[in-house]
């Protein structure tokens, strides 16, 4: 057998097996998706979804904990879209930036009455909340009252969530999760933020 005979015969037997998951993957319903870890990339992947989310025409909704103080592309970008989605950043900064733990509580209180609406909401068929992960590792929302409004939300509405340090309850109701994981950062060799990388 030629080695391009043998190439043909493994993607066959790859390909029988990918059809026999992708037959057996019926259910159709929104899925809860979480990225975490200390690696870059945790929100970029949540706009990304967000991008696919309107180009299929759906509904969105966005409500971005913590980040707020700077403007980011992802924000300059996105408020394009007026009707399709809904935008809201309601952070007031890094907690190291703002140094006031009443006011970040208070500020991650106000971002989640904003998110918690749009979970109860069937006209959202999308819902990225940026950083949510951070407010709940540092105590500022309640991570059953997160829970429970995930687990009522509309039964085809997507939700992906942000932040490091996701919480075991989070992580355990999410359909998927990825952690990510520093491997190299620039930031680590002086290089600073840039436009299009990180803001």
């Amino acid at each position: 057998m030629s080695p391009e005979e043998r190439h043909r015969e493994r993607m066959q037997r790859k390909k029988e097996l990918v059809d026999r998951k992708i037959a057996r993957a019926t259910i159709e319903r929104g899925v809860l998706v979480v990225n975490t870890g200390n690696g870059k990339g945790k929100s970029s992947s949540g706009f990304g979804m967000l991008a696919r989310s309107l180009g299929h025409g759906f509904r969105c909704g966005v409500v971005q904990f913590i980040k707020g103080s700077f403007s980011t592309g992802e924000e300059a970008f996105f408020r394009r879209f007026p009707e399709e989605l809904d935008y809201h950043v309601m952070g007031e900064g890094y907690t190291w930036e703002t140094q006031d733990k009443a006011r970040d509580i208070q500020a991650a209180d106000a971002a989640w009455q904003v998110a918690a609406r749009m979970l109860a909401d069937a006209s959202y068929d999308f819902v990225l909340l940026d950083e949510l992960n951070i407010a709940l590792v540092k105590g500022y929302i309640d991570v059953a009252k997160v829970c429970d409004a995930l687990r009522a939300r509309p039964p085809q509405q997507h939700v992906v969530i942000t932040g490091r340090g996701a919480p075991d309850a989070l992580v355990e109701l999410a359909d998927t999760v990825t952690e990510m994981r520093v491997v190299k950062h620039a930031f680590q060799a002086g290089i600073k933020a840039q436009k299009g990388i990180e803001l």
